[in-house]
């Protein structure tokens, strides 16, 4: 197919299942409102998947046509934009912003890769470092950001073992976008994944819930990606030969101090972070909301005498684009589930399946589902509430579903476009050697089916075990 024509071709697809539902009889059981939200659910999808437009402009539109028309209201809408998820991410980006200003990530990255002495422990260092990143940058996209001098620094401490600056730079996307289920604010899809939860089911999930069942996929999955991408990148010669990266060589790229004792701001900075992640962990013992929680350590963070940035930078650092979209996406699930849309279109579906099959089914499609739609958060838009109400009708946990279909579409390593992450060390600057489309095609073949594989383990035999059971009827 001539790529110039791909989106006409798909808004004509839209427009020809628009019209198809328009018809009388096409689609028995459906009531006007329900028509007009899956022809707007399509327009926007099609949008998403080949439309030249952004992807939140496509998002703001859509659930504007949704309010307009009556399909959702006005309050439906504007109440999305004040939901405690979305505080909960503004004030972690403010606290992420903090942190980048003291310099403590310099210090944490020098402190775990001058203690590696060969390229496997480097690797396995690295990983842990960027699985740990997960609790203090909020989404994917701003840890790559923060990740990326870091891999500068150690390209240049590297630079006479070009394959293994290759294997680097392949390391970081992958293993930040992989590590992002362990906790809530990894990613905005998983923001979107609890609102969609608690609209269609009532059931609700916090940071600490969400810890106890994402980090330990989080770690299992992101060490596993390392081992691929070593063994995928490097030749046997490649991984013999000793490492050794000073103090000094990380120092020499990094603008803050990255050994010696902690200054002031460093010591408030990282007291006032692990304060924060200790109480979101310990939700169940005081009761405060996570959100809660986040403003509090925003407002410390930009105060004049306590805090290490002001707070007009520090909001600076939002990105509000994608804030906009979860509300708006969130607002047509809403509509998608309010009006039977949601209901009818998993109603068609072939029942009788086995959980395994139909939570397999579940994570394939969303591991596959990057290859259409590039943004995360429009995958968990389109997906997560059919996967709910599939799961209903199936008599599957809607909560198991849900977290499967998330977790799965965290492999998003096909293509350089499939990621902002892994775009952004696509294009390194200084001259960096990096991967090329190859290289991710041959770690795809082989993390791809490892990835969903692994996620299908956890939704049938860990998870079961750290209560998200499988079955509806096994809840107590």
């Amino acid at each position: 197919m001539n790529l110039s024509l791909r989106p006409a071709v798909w808004l004509c697809l839209a427009l020809g299942a628009c019209a198809a539902l328009a018809v009388p009889g096409t689609a028995p059981g459906l009531d006007g409102g329900a028509r007009l939200t899956l022809a707007v659910f399509a327009l926007a999808t099609c949008a998403w998947i080949a439309a030249p437009v952004d992807d939140t402009v496509v998002a703001l539109g859509a659930g504007l046509a949704l309010t307009v028309t009556g399909v959702i209201s006005a309050d439906t809408l504007f109440a999305t934009l004040g939901d405690a998820t979305v505080w909960l991410l503004i004030c972690a980006f403010v606290l992420a912003a903090a942190v980048t200003r003291t310099g403590l990530a310099g210090r944490a990255a020098a402190f775990l890769v001058t203690g590696a002495r060969s390229v496997r422990r480097l690797v396995h260092l690295t990983t842990a470092a960027l699985v740990v990143t997960a609790f203090a940058v909020p989404a994917t996209s701003g840890r790559a950001a923060l990740a990326l001098p870091v891999f500068l620094t150690l390209a240049h401490a590297l630079a006479g073992r070009r394959r293994l600056v290759v294997m680097l730079a392949l390391l970081f996307p992958t293993v930040i976008l992989l590590s992002a289920v362990a906790t809530l604010i990894g990613a905005g899809a998983h923001l979107i994944t609890v609102g969609v939860l608690l609209e269609q089911t009532g059931e609700s999930i916090g940071f600490t819930r969400w810890l106890l069942l994402g980090l330990p996929l989080a770690v299992v999955s992101s060490h596993l990606a390392a081992e691929a991408v070593l063994l995928t990148t490097t030749r046997r010669e490649d991984r013999r030969g000793p490492v050794r990266i000073t103090v000094g060589a990380v120092q020499e790229h990094s603008a803050t101090p990255v050994s010696g004792p902690l200054s002031p701001p460093e010591q408030r900075c990282l007291l006032l972070l692990g304060t924060v992640v200790a109480l979101w962990c310990a939700e169940p013992l005081h009761g405060v909301s996570p959100a809660v929680v986040a403003l509090i350590g925003a407002v410390v963070a930009s105060s004049p005498a306590l805090g290490t940035v002001r707070m007009k930078d520090g909001l600076r650092s939002v990105p509000w684009p994608m804030l906009v979209f979860m509300a708006a996406t969130t607002a047509m699930g809403v509509a998608l589930v309010d009006s039977g849309a949601a209901g009818w279109l998993v109603g068609g579906l072939p029942g009788g399946l086995p959980p395994w099959a139909f939570l397999g089914v579940v994570v394939a499609v969303s591991t596959a589902a990057h290859l259409v739609l590039q943004s995360r958060s429009a995958r968990s838009s389109v997906l997560v509430p059919l996967v709910v109400a599939a799961a209903v009708g199936a008599g599957i946990n809607p909560v198991a579903a849900a977290l499967a279909s998330t977790a799965a579409a965290g492999f998003c390593h096909t293509l350089p476009a499939s990621a902002k992450p892994v775009a952004l060390f696509a294009e390194p600057p200084d001259g960096v050697p990096t991967f090329v489309p190859g290289d991710l095609l041959r770690l795809s073949a082989v993390l791809a089916p490892l990835s969903a594989a692994l996620v299908l383990l956890f939704a049938l035999a860990v998870w079961p075990l750290l209560g998200v059971p499988v079955l509806l009827e096994s809840q107590p």
